[in-house]
Formats: structure tokens, sequence, C-alpha cells
């Protein structure tokens, strides 16, 4: 049997204890005492997780006692319970006493035994840390040694590929060369590209193949957070500088002092921000929300946007000096759709590691479905891709090559990347009269209902309301019937 937690309840009120032990009895291993002395001596002689103080009592305030208890046992977690809402009591409670929690009459039972029941565990996870810093401490090569190697392998890894899967005659060669070039000299960055193009990959390679390579490289969505918050996360901040503040915050470009940031969506800053920011690598020092002291910081800073911060900047929305504070170079990843002959190879490998991470085998992707993957323009680029790739891996039905009949009807609806087609327009057709528009709009439905039915001509007649001898005719009119792809479109006089 697991052995209950201990709790002590510490109030005055004979009938508010006697209610309390009641009530925690069933979860908790409960001690009680009317007085301050009587508290003391019982965390004298017995182990206690959590005290829950009443806050007024007539030798001494529960604030006061528990400032006590900090100091001589500080593992112990402190609560008060009180009818009154002085805000004066609150906030001595929270910084000088390390109050966990404050609450206030009349509680509700259920409410009371969940907060008590999390204190224990916040208990348990302190002692778990002190336990695993003891066993650091006690063999520091030993740890030293893990963390060395673990980032030695790491650095090994976008040694050989940048982890930037691509073909020899890749546009992401040329990009990848560039980041080679660039990592050793200690500037700022800007990555520019659609989303999912692989920005963060790109930041890492630059971080690995750095003189920094093995201090911290952290990152930070500078879009997905409010103004103050991304202050707080970026630069740290004081206990009770706001509201919610309960302890010192280190922020991201401390823990990162002597490796590299990396702000993502760096264009989405507010102007309020960006002033910020712009002081910071100006000085090379932070200043913590709520302090009055700075503290000096040595980071490379690599950003990342998908807008044009060159136009941004002549549109008045990012301050020109912060973009040339962090542009000492900007370099353009391509979108995946100008990546076509890398498509294979970055699919193939993210069924591979989908089928890991799922516990999910297959045996690869036919080479008709690659051809269907190739033809799409990914306007979500590798996370699109990504996200296709689990889709057909879930919907296959046992140990077996990936078929085009899996891949979701839109992308293989869609006009080709070549043919320079948006996914949300494919009945814009480009030139020609109404007839060969709408005789090509037919071919790729047909195709399309054909790869879907494994090119079963029963069903795919079936499904088209035709029957087998005039979707015969279609299959001979538009070059289907030996070869499973659409013809390639005559070349437009508009040049490429």
């Amino acid at each position: 049997m697991t052995e209950r937690p201990s709790i002590l309840v510490v109030d005055d009120e004979v009938r508010s204890l006697e209610s309390l032990a009641r009530i925690l009895g069933e979860d908790f291993d409960v001690r009680t005492a009317s007085t301050v002395a009587l508290a003391t001596e019982i965390l004298e002689r017995e182990w206690v997780q959590v005290v829950l103080c009443d806050q007024r009592m007539p030798d001494q305030s529960g604030v006061d006692f528990l400032k006590q208890v900090r100091a001589r046992w500080p593992d112990t977690i402190r609560m008060i319970v009180s009818g009154y809402t002085d805000a004066h009591d609150i906030i001595d409670g929270i910084n000088e006493a390390g109050i966990f929690q404050y609450i206030t009459k009349p509680w509700h039972p259920d409410n009371l035994i969940l907060t008590l029941q999390n204190a224990c565990r916040l208990f348990a996870l302190q002692r778990e840390n002190e336990l695993l810093a003891i066993e650091l401490k006690m063999s520091p090569i030993a740890a030293s040694k893990v963390v060395g190697e673990r980032r030695a392998t790491l650095r090994r890894a976008y040694e050989v590929d940048d982890g930037i899967v691509r073909t020899a005659k890749s546009p992401m060669s040329a990009v990848c060369d560039l980041l080679h070039q660039v990592a050793p000299y200690d500037i700022p960055v800007v990555l520019s590209g659609g989303s999912g193009t692989g920005k963060e990959l790109a930041a890492r390679a630059l971080h690995y193949r750095s003189l920094r390579w093995n201090k911290p490289f952290v990152v930070e969505n500078c879009g997905a957070l409010p103004d103050q918050l991304l202050e707080s996360e970026l630069f740290g901040h004081k206990r009770g500088a706001f509201t919610g503040a309960v302890e010192d915050h280190v922020g991201l470009f401390e823990r990162a002092d002597g490796g590299t940031v990396f702000l993502d969506e760096i264009g989405e800053v507010p102007p309020s921000f960006q002033v910020k920011l712009l002081r910071v690598l100006q000085e090379g020092e932070i200043r913590p929300v709520g302090s009055g002291k700075p503290r000096k910081v040595d980071v490379r800073v690599v950003a990342a946007t998908n807008r044009d911060l060159e136009e941004e900047v002549r549109a008045g929305r990012f301050r020109a000096d912060l973009f040339y504070r962090l542009a000492g170079l900007v370099i353009v990843l391509p979108a995946l759709k100008e990546r076509a002959c890398d498509i294979p190879l970055i699919a193939r490998t993210l069924l591979e590691r989908t089928s890991v991470r799922l516990g999910k085998p297959a045996r690869g992707l036919t080479d008709e479905a690659v051809e269907c993957l190739q033809r799409y323009s990914w306007p979500g680029n590798i996370r699109e891709l990504q996200n296709e790739i689990q889709h057909m891996l879930v919907m296959a039905r046992g140990d077996r090559e990936l078929g085009a009949e899996l891949i979701s009807r839109h992308i293989l609806m869609a006009p080709s990347a070549a043919e320079g087609g948006d996914v949300d327009q494919i009945v814009d057709l480009g030139e020609g009269s109404l007839k060969e528009r709408l005789s090509e709009l037919e071919a790729r439905i047909v195709r399309e209902t054909l790869i879907r039915h494994r090119w079963n001509k029963s069903k795919a007649a079936r499904e088209l309301g035709l029957s087998r001898v005039g979707l015969r005719a279609k299959l001979e009119r538009y070059g289907l019937e030996n070869v499973k792809a659409l013809p390639q479109r005559r070349a437009s006089g508009s040049g490429a």
C-alpha cells in the first residue's frame, strides 16, 4: 500500500481543525495544531510535506509562521487559508514566505483536496530533482562526457548533410554551400522563405558548423507570444515584475549565452518590441523585466521570416536600423515546388521517420505515388508534404507500398508545379479555347478517378457515370490507355 502524503493543518479554531481533518483524512495523513508552538514541535519531530496554515491567529500571523517554516524547512510546501483578502497579506505571503497557494474561505472540499494533491506532487518533484543533482555532483566527469558525446554526435550529423535532405542537383545545394561559408563568421543572418521551407534546419546547420557549436541553440517563435510575454521569455523577469511572476525567470538570451538564438517569424514582432530588441543587439546586454540592472550576453542571432523584410522596411512596418542589425546576410530558401527533384528523396525520408514515430511499417512509395507527389506545387512546402505522407500511412491497410490512391484528392486534381497552377484555382488552365480547357480539366478528373480506384476501369466508369466503352474512348483521347500519366501541356508562347 502506497504511503499517503503528510499534511500539517494549523488553525486556532478547533471546529475548523476538526472539519479539515475529517475532509482530508481519506486522502492524506493529517496532523493538526491549534498553535504555532505546537505546529513547530510537530515539524521538528515528523516528516511533513505540506503545511496548510490559517492567516489570522492570536499568537502569530500565518505568513510570519510560514516565513519561519521556509527558513528551517525550505522543501516543505507552504499554503495559507483565510477568510480575509488583504492585498498586503497576499503579497507578503507570496514574496516573503514563498506561499504555493492562497486559499480563501469558504473553500470547496474538492478544490481544496485537488490543490493539496498538486502541492504534494510538487514536493515529490523537488525531491527527485535534489536526488538527480546529488548524482550529478558525485559524477560530474561522467555527466560532462555524456553531454559532450551527444553534442559531438549532433555536430557530425550536420557535417554530413546539414540535416537538410536534398539531391546533388538540388537548388538547396547552393543554399547549403552558402550556409557552410557563412557559419564560421560571427555575423547575424536572416533566413527568408515560405512557411515549411526548412528555416529552422538551416539555422541549426549554421549553429553546428560555427565556433559556437558546443554552446546552446535556443528557439523562439516571435509570432506566437504577445509583446510583454515575448520580452519576458527572451530577456527574463524578476519576481513580482507583473501579475503571475512568482519567481525569477532566466530568459532565452541569457540561457543561450555563448551560443545561438534563433528568432523565428521575426517579421511578426510589433514596433514597440522592435525598439527593445534593437537595444539588446546594439549594446550586447539584456535587462530582465522588473530589474534595473543590465546583464551582458554573448549570442549570435539568426532570424527567420516568411515576409519580405526589405518591403516591410519600405512600408514602415519594420525598423530599418533593426533590419540592418539582423541582416548581416540574407539567405533565401527555395520553395518545395522549386525543388521537384528533391521530392522523391524527401518523401521517402519522411515516410521512414513517420513510420518509426507512429509504429506502423510500410514498404515505401510506388513510382506512381512519387510521380503524383512531384506534380503538385506544395504551397505548404515540406510541412504540407509531411502531413500528406502521414495521412497516406495512416490510411494504408497492411504492410505494403503506399500507392497513389492514398493521396488526397485535391493533390491529384491540382495542376502540376510545372504548369504553374494553384491548388485553389484548378480551373485556371492557362491559354486555349474553352473546349481545350474543358478537355484538360476532364482529363485530370478521369486520371484522378482512375488513380483512386487503382486503375480499375469498371469502378472508375461507374463513379464517372460512363460505360466501359465511353471510358475507353476518353482514355484513348487523352493518352491514358497505356500510360498512367497526363501528357505535358504544350508550351505557351509567353516564355519560361
